[in-house]
């Protein structure tokens, strides 16, 4: 069997592996070969850019709601650039009629053609086109009114309107189109052709050589919720923004990935707004920035691993609470799984949601193992069983109890003040959802003044041998690693705010280690002392 840290070697181990494959994998993307042959001037076997010939060029965007077309009919023209230049970038807003079809949750589509200027795109052979919806169908956001008064943000008739179909998708409007043309003169080893690029590759033979026209890209990781607007009937125009940029090889194959990648998210379950998460931080992020993030996001995986595993490791050997604050581990435990709720009610992405999930049932076993208890079922019924404390665990309680007296009568007034602040002042969903912004207002707010009957347990005891300091050293991590995430990755602001706040409370816990040294003749986190060890190792032997 594997020793503790064979098989933390073991786990650092195949994280190195994994981070050294995925650099390998991202170099392979970033980096294409280019035909040999071309370097010579040879033809044979290379596929050849069409655009380096120069040719006039000229952009049209028709909507229609079919999808597929084969002529003009059925079809709006809705955006047309003459004399398209692919290295200059542009933004234009048109607005675009909205048939009956699409206000009765039809779809509409967007066909972008780039082809030769002055002739019609389905009467130019080396035309080049790609299809995109302008239409999506999701939840609205629920309306938010005061409990009290009952005003709504919104006019009475649009409010009855999203409590009737509140839990309904609904046809949404794709406000943004954005568009790229890979301009690099690239040739291409017609032998070992990326197989991401080759399917918005079209090839067409000129004289004895392969020339492959413009590669037309629709940035999909561009279409973010925040710029979906909800179609009502009485809609019979919509704005759409139509951007354009050029774009290199190697951001066109990463960013093909990576909404793959999205898609992939999407076919497992994750709604529109998890995946909206996800764009975020590639669309909102510079590419070296991103880079960094990959490293962090991989670093926090494995820190988040071995801080469960040395905390699930550490309660499941303890036998003692000596110098242990049970109520800093409770209102760790109702802290934790109030945040869970607050992110569910927040639908908060899922890259999120997972890691508080998991770490509120561990929270809630910790619990267990605190309070000694026990769960005996009879028949269905299960019964709660507590074990007994001995008198130095009954010292411990005695000044925990001493510290949560005087912080009660600071804690309470403000968290009761906090909520009916918020009540008065704040619009919500409904009562639960102002009853859970409460707690977690008070737990992100003052939560950290829970933490401090464990400080002053330590004050007292003048030791702090008897805390888990790997699972700390490992959440500490992550704690510095949380505060890149918190500019990163969307989430509500009081719970980026924290992150900040755990930083403060770590640092006094080295400052506490640093000032009551290691006493080898105290008892350890497990019940046992460094010299009762060193005893039965020497009887042993």
């Amino acid at each position: 069997m594997l020793s503790r840290s064979s098989f933390t070697s073991l786990v650092v181990g195949v994280f190195a592996v994994y981070v050294a494959h995925t650099c390998w994998v991202m170099y392979g993307i970033v980096y294409t070969r280019p035909c040999p042959a071309a370097a010579d001037g040879a033809a044979g076997g290379c596929v050849w850019p069409y655009l380096a010939r120069r040719p006039k060029l000229q952009l049209s965007v028709y909507t229609t709601t079919r999808s597929s077309i084969g002529a003009e009919s059925n079809i709006d023209l809705v955006l047309n650039v003459e004399d398209f230049d692919v290295e200059s970038k542009f933004e234009r807003t048109v607005n675009v009629s909205v048939p009956k079809k699409t206000r009765n949750n039809g779809t509409l589509y967007a066909f972008v053609f780039l082809h030769h200027a002055g002739i019609l795109p389905w009467h130019d052979g080396k035309q080049v086109h790609v299809v995109s919806p302008l239409t999506t169908y999701m939840v609205p956001k629920p309306e938010e009114i005061n409990l009290l008064t009952g005003e709504s943000v919104t006019q009475p008739v649009e409010a009855e309107k999203q409590t009737n179909a509140l839990d309904e998708p609904v046809s949404h409007w794709r406000s943004r189109l954005t568009l790229n043309v890979m301009v690099e003169d690239f040739v291409f080893d017609g032998s070992s052709l990326p197989a991401d690029v080759h399917r918005y590759m079209k090839m067409v033979q000129l004289g004895k050589t392969v020339h492959y026209l413009p590669i037309l890209f629709i940035d999909q990781l561009s279409n973010r919720v925040k710029d979906l607007m909800v179609i009502n009937r009485s809609t019979t125009e919509l704005p759409l923004t139509v951007s354009y940029d050029k774009i290199s090889l190697g951001k066109l194959r990463f960013w093909i990935h990576m909404q793959d990648a999205v898609y992939s998210l999407q076919q497992f379950g994750f709604s529109e707004k998890d995946a909206d998460e996800v764009k975020g931080i590639f669309v909102d992020t510079n590419l070296y920035f991103l880079a960094l993030t990959f490293f962090v996001a991989a670093f926090h995986l494995l820190f988040d691993f071995l801080a469960f595993k040395n905390d699930i490791s550490f309660w499941k050997k303890k036998r003692s609470m000596i110098g242990m604050s049970t109520k800093a581990v409770l209102w760790r435990c109702f802290s934790t799984v109030v945040i869970f709720l607050f992110l569910l009610d927040e639908q908060t992405s899922l890259l999120v949601l997972i890691p508080a999930g998991i770490g509120a049932v561990i929270e809630l076993w910790k619990v267990k193992k605190a309070l000694k208890m026990t769960i005996r079922w009879q028949g269905f019924r299960p019964k709660f069983q507590f074990g007994a404390y001995n008198d130095s665990e009954k010292k411990t309680e005695e000044y925990d109890a001493q510290a949560m007296k005087y912080l009660s009568y600071l804690l309470y007034p403000l968290c009761i003040g906090g909520a009916g602040y918020s009540l008065l002042n704040v619009k919500y969903k409904s009562w639960y959802s102002w009853l859970i912004n409460s707690f977690v207002n008070g737990v992100y707010a003052f939560g950290f003044l829970f933490m401090l009957p464990q400080l002053f347990v330590n004050y007292k005891m003048k030791s702090v041998a008897h805390l888990p300091w790997k699972a700390f050293t490992y959440k500490a991590f992550n704690t510095f690693i949380d505060d890149i995430f918190a500019f990163i990755i969307t989430m509500p602001t009081s719970h980026r705010l924290a992150c900040f706040r755990d930083d403060v409370v770590f640092l006094v816990y080295l400052y506490q280690r640093w000032l009551y040294p290691v006493d080898k003749s105290r008892v350890n986190e497990y019940g046992e002392s460094y010299e009762e060890k060193s005893k039965k190792n020497a009887h042993r032997e």
